[in-house]
């Protein structure tokens, strides 16, 4: 249950004019048609207000197009928004967004925030003109700082996600808060996402209870819950959310159906999709299908698209005809909801694709759609396309857009991509050393993502993390620490771990009989290369050191020289970065097995053989590698 960011760029204009005149009669018909035709411009637009919305006459939208357009052109910045949305939506006239981007410009030139805020949407949806988010950025800026709340909503969503300005955490907060306080359910819900990660100011109303401390998970929770216990729906529907995901708390499905239920009880449309999504998936709750449509139809009732498409699915699934497969029957309105800018169905639509599941795998169309959800701040989302650019799935290879993806998703919480994040840190992977969007060798960087995957979990991460503590890369050396992090991840199963913990000291970097034990001597030519900086020589007496370990029978050692082979440190030769690895690999060692499966994936030094792929990232998939498991599900297996 991913709570996503919205309110923005997911439709085709967030605000239009929709004039609400009281019902007339037949005289007051006759009295604006009079006058209309006599040139008056307010009359020409009532009149075709009246036409668009039927009121006191029967609905024409070629009549309402008529009058508001001779309303537009003597100027009716009104009527110029109702022709602009007239021809954007295709009513009374073909669809033409560069004339319903016309329209807009006149009304916007006259100063009326609601233009400006749907010029920025078009700008940002690339209608009408070429897609430029720093275009969209300045029209929301315009309208938001008339106080158009919709327009608020999205310039918080650019600063939110750095589209088309600089990503700014306090300014995101500050206009979600301004549209808050007027009353925007979007922004609100926008708002607390950022609380449940620590990212804003735990208030979204302008009172005396307001804080200037920064929200940081847990605390954040515990001011949530002390609302939700007073009453309040929306924190309810916030606590549902944060026990559903994980958020700040430990990860309670039960908990989450309780207070879902709770704000749904209160009429909540959010709250009533959840717990309808909670009783289709048997989350917290026995699984009852009757129970799900029953919400779903509530909050469908007050305008939720997505219990809407979620409703015609579970009608499908219940209909006379006996039970059919979810994946065959909800593929329409799943792809509808899409298609309507809904992120977590933009989400689960590349998901499908991906994994072929209910549609034949299609990589392309899971980039697609990836590409769309993760635009608009889905973290799942951000890391498959990471993973897509990164092996060149369905897109082309491209480490700096993995690279942009990965940290999208790893500061949103995603701990496969912290941990990813941490590799590229700590091996200094990423592209050319001179370009600075790329990731350069940082230990402490590497430290600092390691620990946020490892305190969520995660077990490569925790192995990972439990190294940089015995070799004192990025963090004071501790041997304690290390043995610490080094049980957690075994505690889980992790081959690696346990395997480092029943070595003897000798082979763990501590002085044998022999001298310096195996795992020493390949530290110290990694320290070499390190210290000393990137040079020819330096690169050698590293590759040197690995070798010799290497050559004694190391997994660790094998692994890195194969690595340093394949990157062309110290020697560029992929026969033998193939060689090495396999030889780590073949001992078990799931990082080799990993990218010895990444190998045979993409032709990099061997043949291209997805069974050869697929066997070592089964094999490194077992030991708990995540990267691998996450690869087996992008190929579909």
């Amino acid at each position: 249950m991913v709570r996503v960011l919205r309110g923005c760029l997911g439709l085709l204009a967030i605000c239009f004019v929709a004039v609400t005149c009281q019902a007339q009669g037949s005289d007051e018909l006759k009295r604006a048609e009079k006058q209309a035709e006599q040139g008056n411009m307010d009359a020409q637009f009532r009149l075709g207000a009246m036409y668009d919305q039927g009121l006191g006459v029967a609905q024409n939208y070629t009549e309402a197009l008529k009058w508001y357009r001779k309303a537009a052109e003597q100027g009716n910045a009104v009527a110029q928004i109702n022709l602009g949305m007239m021809y954007e939506k295709s009513r009374g006239v073909e669809q033409n967004y560069a004339e319903a981007l016309k329209w807009y410009r006149k009304a916007a030139d006259q100063g009326n925030a609601m233009a400006q805020a749907n010029i920025g949407v078009m700008y940002a949806n690339g209608r009408g003109v070429e897609q430029n988010y720093a275009e969209a950025a300045k029209w929301f800026r315009k309208a938001a700082e008339q106080g158009n709340a919709n327009a608020q909503v999205c310039l918080g969503w650019m600063y939110d996600t750095g589209q088309g300005v600089e990503r700014n955490d306090a300014e995101a907060a500050k206009w979600y808060r301004q549209a808050a306080d007027q009353g925007n359910a979007d922004a609100r819900h926008n708002l607390e996402a950022m609380f449940a990660k620590g990212r804003a100011v735990a208030q979204t109303r302008k009172s005396a209870e307001a804080k200037s401390a920064e929200a940081k998970g847990a605390a954040s929770v515990n001011e949530y819950r002390s609302k939700a216990e007073r009453g309040d729906e929306y924190a309810q529907d916030f606590l549902g959310y944060a026990y559903a995901g994980g958020l700040g708390i430990a990860q309670n499905d039960a908990e989450a159906a309780k207070w879902f239920r709770r704000a749904a009880e209160q009429g909540n449309a959010d709250a009533q999709y959840n717990l309808g999504r909670m009783y289709a998936q048997g989350r917290g709750v026995a699984r009852n299908d009757a129970e799900a449509v029953q919400w779903y139809r509530k909050a469908a009732k007050q305008g939720n698209g997505s219990a809407k498409n979620s409703l015609e699915a579970m009608k499908k699934l219940t209909a006379p005809a006996g039970r059919q497969r979810l994946d065959s029957l909800d593929f329409a309105a799943l792809q509808r909801a899409a298609e309507q800018g809904d992120a977590v169905a933009q989400f689960n639509l590349g998901s499908r694709y991906a994994n072929g599941r209910g549609i034949g795998q299609n990589l392309a169309e899971a980039g697609k759609w990836y590409r769309q959800a993760a635009q608009q701040g889905v973290a799942g989302a951000q890391y498959s396309l990471g993973v897509m650019y990164k092996k060149g799935l369905g897109v082309e290879q491209n480490d700096a857009e993995a690279l942009k993806w990965y940290r999208k998703a790893a500061e949103q919480g995603v701990a496969d991509a912290q941990y990813t994040l941490g590799m590229m840190y700590e091996h200094g992977r990423g592209g050319d050393r001179d370009d600075p969007n790329m990731v350069h060798r940082d230990y402490a960087e590497a430290v600092k993502w390691y620990t946020k995957a490892a305190e969520q979990g995660h077990a490569d991460a925790q192995v990972s993390l439990g190294w940089m503590y015995r070799k004192g890369d990025g963090v004071t050396q501790n041997d304690a620490e290390a043995e610490k992090w080094f049980r957690k991840a075994a505690a889980q199963g992790n081959a690696n771990a346990r395997d480092i913990l029943n070595r003897p000291k000798g082979q763990d970097g501590e002085l044998d009989k022999n001298g310096l034990g195996m795992k020493l001597l390949a530290e110290a030519g990694e320290r070499i290369y390190r210290e000393q900086g990137r040079v020819n020589q330096d690169d050698a007496e590293a590759m040197k050191r690995y070798r010799q370990a290497a050559e004694q029978g190391d997994a660790d050692a094998q692994y890195n020289l194969g690595l340093m082979y394949a990157e062309g440190r110290g020697a560029m030769n992929i026969v033998k970065a193939v060689q090495w690895i396999r030889k780590a690999a073949q001992q078990g060692d799931a990082k080799a097995q990993y990218t010895l499966g990444e190998m045979y994936a993409t032709g990099e030094g061997v043949n291209r053989d997805d069974a050869e792929a697929v066997k070592w990232y089964r094999k490194a998939a077992q030991q708990g590698n995540e990267e691998a498991r996450n690869a087996l599900k992008v190929m579909g297996k």
